[in-house]
């Protein structure tokens, strides 16, 4: 090799270090997409809609709202997706409560109004929280569901394997969020530095709930082929609810809606304390 080949050798090998260092260092940043803005459920006309503040045992506060369900139905604790805050998902809330359904949606640390910094460690830690909360004021696991968005998949997997609970319902999951990356940044060594993990794959073998997985064909964000791939790996009893031609964040305009109702009323189950 000629000393030009090799200088210019080592300033790709350089580019790439320095690449992938900057990935590593800002890979939170790239992860999570937090907006701070506090609103309550009243700002956005949600009369029906509580806000709860969830102290969290290293000293931060976690911002929740809760439209309580009809009598009878079951409640989601819903996990939102990776950016903005809980008043873009408000029009999701909105939906579940006119066919009955409760929903307790936490935000993340460091969104809506929740103090603190997201990490997987957090928002899982929190997602427990939580759980707790609910059971506390009398709601029974059966009548507890974990609903995972997107990023929220991963948080509501790990909820599902560590508590009992009626069903586990996934929109848009990926495997890991290394194997999301992988995709990404192909070039990478990103199934080596990240920290925030979220391995949905593993954890998804300790979850004793029915699973309904629902994915769009034409996700863009997290493609289909790891909904799939997450669906094979997961216990029965599962099904998959498969969206023709569904994007990333519209599948309730594919009929998503209908598919979660009758799997709900199907599935759902009583799991014995743990």
């Amino acid at each position: 090799m000629t000393q030009g080949l090799l200088i210019v050798a080592l300033g790709l090998v350089g580019l790439y270090v320095a690449a992938a260092f900057s990935l590593y260092m800002l890979q939170r940043r790239l992860i999570y997409f937090p907006d701070s803005t506090y609103y309550t459920p009243e700002d956005e006309g949600l009369t029906d809609v509580r806000e709860v503040k969830l102290d969290t045992p290293d000293g931060e506060r976690v911002i929740a709202w809760w439209s309580r369900a009809a009598k009878g139905q079951p409640t989601l604790i819903y996990f939102h997706g990776n950016a903005g805050n809980l008043v873009d998902a408000s029009e999701r809330l909105k939906m579940y409560a006119n066919v009955g359904l409760g929903v307790f949606m936490p935000s993340y640390r460091g969104y809506s109004g929740s103090s603190g910094r997201p990490s997987e460690t957090a928002l899982v830690a929190d997602a427990l929280l939580a759980y707790d909360y609910l059971r506390k004021q009398g709601l029974p696991a059966s009548d507890i569901i974990p609903y995972g968005e997107s990023l929220g998949t991963g948080v509501a997997v790990q909820l599902a394997a560590a508590r009992p609970v009626g069903a586990l319902i996934l929109d848009a999951p990926y495997t890991s969020l290394p194997d999301v990356g992988k995709l990404l940044y192909p070039i990478m060594p990103v199934q080596t530095f990240m920290v925030d993990r979220f391995e949905s794959k593993r954890h998804i073998a300790g979850v004793k709930a029915p699973i309904l997985i629902m994915h769009g064909t034409a996700d863009r964000t997290v493609p289909f082929s790891l909904g799939k791939q997450l669906f094979d790996l997961a216990p029965e009893p599962k099904q998959m609810a498969v969206l023709n031609g569904a994007g990333h964040s519209d599948i309730y305009n594919f009929g998503a809606l209908a598919r979660l109702r009758a799997f709900i009323a199907k599935y759902r189950q009583k799991p014995e304390a743990r």
